[in-house]
């Protein structure tokens, strides 16, 4: 964090390795909120998400038949901060135009006639190893020597444990202002949090904040009991969509009892008595939940 605030005050490249959902974007915004760029727009040009034929659109924009104008990343990104993440991916062909336009500072939009100058910060990020890729083909080494003046590596989750107390911080406003929903009290000492692999690192623990928020429970024992669970569970990441944020609460909420009450229900073997007294309600209440959201009881 320290090295990624000296960063900020810079206007140099820079480029963030990390294994999937470490956090990279969350260092880049960071790097844009202390930078002298911050009122200016922060943009995401995924590299992983685009169909063969879109980068040089989502790139470089496009000038229409009828005189109308698509403006591509690098215009949006204009006096702010562009950030393309999984770089990896982009094909050689569109690696070397994005080698032009840091060489050259300009570039011209497809079916377009004039140079367009920008004033663009460039932070990309990738999970791969781009040394290798350049070695097997898949790489420029120049685009590689221009985007790398400032290397970001970070560790897996499990492997910086004292982040875990921030980011809980960080995802738990988050959560609450995008939900207008009260911020929750997690207890960072938490055993399940503190002793869990992370295998989907940062945005397996974004995901466990959210299910908690949602959930709304009005003791730390049943925050523990949800931790438990969640992290217990092998697909809990994979049962998030990572587009959750984008749906109203009472649905996110419905979503996400649905899923926690059938697991509870399984675990029980379906015994409404003893699922009723670890989730904390009385039997009657239990049964009226599953009737409402649509889970059939089994013995």
């Amino acid at each position: 964090m320290n090295k990624s605030k000296k960063i900020s005050q810079t206007e140099s490249r820079v480029f963030i390795n990390g294994p999937s959902g470490s956090g990279k974007e969350l260092i880049a915004r960071k790097i844009h909120k202390n930078s002298s760029r911050n009122k200016n727009s922060f943009i995401i040009l995924n590299g992983a998400l685009l169909d063969s034929n879109k980068y040089e659109l989502e790139l470089f924009g496009e000038e229409k038949d009828n005189g109308s104008i698509s403006y591509g990343a690098l215009e949006k990104a204009n006096k702010g901060t562009l950030l393309i993440d999984q770089i990896s991916e982009i094909p050689l062909d569109i690696q070397s135009k994005i080698l032009r336009v840091l060489t050259d500072q300009k570039f011209k939009r497809v079916n377009g006639s004039n140079d367009i100058t920008v004033d663009v910060r460039l932070i990309c990020s990738t999970s791969k190893d781009l040394k290798k890729e350049i070695q097997i083909g898949n790489f420029r080494e120049d685009l590689f020597h221009r985007i790398n003046v400032f290397e970001i590596n970070i560790e897996p989750l499990n492997q910086r444990i004292s982040d875990i107390p921030l980011l809980i911080k960080y995802f738990s406003k988050k959560i609450s202002q995008n939900y207008n929903i009260k911020e929750l009290n997690i207890d960072n000492n938490n055993s399940y949090i503190l002793n869990h692999d992370w295998k989907g690192n940062v945005r397996e623990l974004r995901n466990l904040i959210e299910r908690i928020a949602i959930l709304q429970p009005d003791t730390n024992e049943k925050i523990s009991n949800i931790i438990k669970e969640s992290l217990k569970t092998d697909n809990f990441n994979d049962n998030i969509s990572e587009n959750s944020l984008s749906v109203p609460l009472k649905e996110a909420r419905e979503k996400f009892e649905k899923e926690y009450l059938t697991i509870q229900l399984k675990k029980f073997k379906g015994n409404i008595s003893k699922t009723a007294n670890f989730v904390g309600m009385e039997r009657s209440a239990l049964h009226r939940k599953l009737k409402g959201l649509g889970i059939k009881e089994f013995n």
